[in-house]
């Protein structure tokens, strides 16, 4: 296993700044794989077909960023995006369970899942071969991070690589690749006018971001009471590119600054493989069989995370059974970084909050089952 640094980073963003623009002067503008040797074509041709294997839906992904951190602990990214990547599919089956489809419509259902797919989709495709070719990159003792035009990585990614193979500051690679992957996303998924128009600019996603429907939580399960211990951060505002960076920042602070949090988590993703349904985490609440009667009105089930007496537990369904694969569109070509202030987030720390959400997450259920029965009501007059 890699060493973490844990010193003072060797490198200053004012030497890194210098690295970043020593690349870009002599990156070609285009490349083309019959530039490459034999060996090197086979690699990149061998990572490419490993990484659309993987890529088939939320729940691959997930497990995939986690099989990977239990490899390679030093590259912490992955197991954030491993728990990130499992509240993507908790939010695309809430899309199918209990609550959210007696607010929405099954088109804008749709659209929505279509949305956070693309965006689980993209990311993957676009950090998981970084990973593997930092994998051969050990396998074969050298860097092979010069290769990493050819997987149409960021010349920001080209740097910070190098940077970490020298320096191993596994805060900086991970800040980097959160970094990385929300400015990745931002023309292609935020700004793409498609999903601007049956997303973003909604009443329904607004609705979401409202009720605060949209935590990010890491969960370490009571065994004893099957009441989970929860901690995490909510998301406001997806659409502002500097907060989503930032709650990435706070997120990874939350999980590595503290050894005793890291290990309860890992202690329970171990356990726990991700299904999609929030019944993997939260079993007395939820459940990946619908118990519901059919046709029925829906009442108020909790009170702070509690089961009201004989009513059914909210249906959460597997992935597997609320969404089939997606055949995706190749993605979007070209390289997001065109402004060195970006490297400031680089040395960003956020004020540990520990990351106490449970208050707030049972706050926010209340606040949606409440959404839905005012809309019965307003039905039925």
């Amino acid at each position: 296993m890699i060493k973490c640094m844990v010193k003072k980073r060797a490198t200053s963003n004012r030497k890194l700044k210098r690295h970043l623009k020593h690349i870009i002067r002599h990156r070609p503008l285009s490349v083309s794989e019959s530039d490459l040797t034999e060996w090197e074509f086979n690699l990149i041709q061998q990572i490419k077909a490993k990484t659309s294997k993987l890529n088939k839906n939320n729940v691959t992904r997930t497990k995939a960023y986690y099989q990977f951190y239990c490899v390679y602990p030093e590259i912490h990214w992955a197991l954030l995006g491993h728990l990130v990547s499992r509240n993507g599919g908790w939010n695309m089956t809430d899309l199918k369970g209990d609550l959210l489809p007696r607010l929405m419509t099954e088109a804008e259902r749709e659209h929505f899942f279509l949305f956070l797919e693309r965006g689980n989709w993209l990311i993957f495709q676009d950090v998981f071969p970084q990973c593997l070719l930092y994998q051969h990159s050990l396998i074969n003792q050298k860097n092979l991070f010069y290769l990493l035009p050819y997987l149409n990585v960021s010349v920001f990614m080209e740097a910070i690589w190098n940077d970490f193979w020298k320096f191993r500051d596994c805060r900086k690679l991970a800040i980097a690749m959160v970094i990385n992957e929300q400015n990745y996303l931002e023309n292609r998924v935020v700004l793409n006018k498609q999903f601007q128009e049956t997303v973003l600019h909604t009443i329904e996603f607004k609705l979401y971001d409202a009720l605060r429907f949209n935590h990010i939580i890491f969960p370490k399960l009571s065994e004893v009471t099957g009441r989970p211990r929860i901690i995490g951060e909510t998301l406001y505002q997806f659409a502002d590119l500097h907060k989503r960076i930032m709650i990435g920042i706070r997120l990874y602070d939350l999980l590595f600054q503290r050894n005793p949090v890291l290990q309860a988590i890992l202690q329970w993703a171990s356990k726990h493989p991700h299904t999609g349904s929030r019944s993997d985490y939260w079993k007395d609440l939820f459940h990946p069989v619908n118990e519901s009667v059919p046709g029925t009105i829906y009442k108020r089930r909790t009170k702070h995370c509690k089961l009201r007496k004989d009513e059914p537990r909210i249906y959460s369904p597997p992935l597997k059974f609320a969404w089939k694969d997606i055949e995706h569109e190749e993605a979007e070509k070209g390289d997001w970084f065109n402004d060195f202030r970006i490297l400031h987030y680089l040395d960003k720390k956020e004020i540990d909050t520990g990351g106490d959400i449970y208050d707030d997450y049972c706050n926010d259920l209340e606040k949606i089952e409440f959404a839905i029965i005012a809309k019965n009501a307003i039905f039925q007059k």
